[in-house]
């Protein structure tokens, strides 16, 4: 369905604009509502899915300087990490490609969090829109 979103001034970023919107939908919407934002360059955005009945959580967060995070979303808010991705960051700490606490971050979205949280900030009393779905 068409959607029209409320843009107000963004006060981490004078001179940008800031717009948010709480949705629903099935499954994977996120994934979609990432592909097509990330083509917009200048655009810094997180979309989250809820875990739902037989569906993890995911959340994506993009900024234009570190691109897409993904990370799947347990039942109690945390960021569930994949044991081969574990596996994966410890081989390449031992051989010295990266430091542990280096890519642990990275795989939390740590540096996401760090960029976008003044954004986050600066929305508080932001006017929010629901958008309902019918599946």
């Amino acid at each position: 369905m068409p959607v029209s979103l409320e843009w107000a001034d963004q006060a981490a970023a004078p001179g940008t604009l800031r717009a948010e919107l709480h949705w629903e939908g099935r499954p994977g919407t996120a994934a979609g509502i990432t592909s097509a934002l990330r083509n917009w360059k200048l655009v810094r955005f997180e979309a989250t899915e809820d875990p739902t009945p037989g569906s993890d959580g995911v959340r994506y967060s993009f900024t234009p300087s570190l691109g897409v995070f993904s990370g799947v979303i347990g039942a109690n808010g945390d960021i569930m990490v994949p044991e081969d991705r574990l596996r994966s960051v410890m081989a390449n700490a031992a051989v010295g490609k990266a430091t542990l606490e280096h890519e642990l971050d990275r795989l939390l979205g740590t540096p996401w969090d760090n960029e976008l949280e003044p954004f986050r900030r600066a929305g508080d009393g932001a006017p929010v829109r629901w958008l309902h779905a019918a599946v």
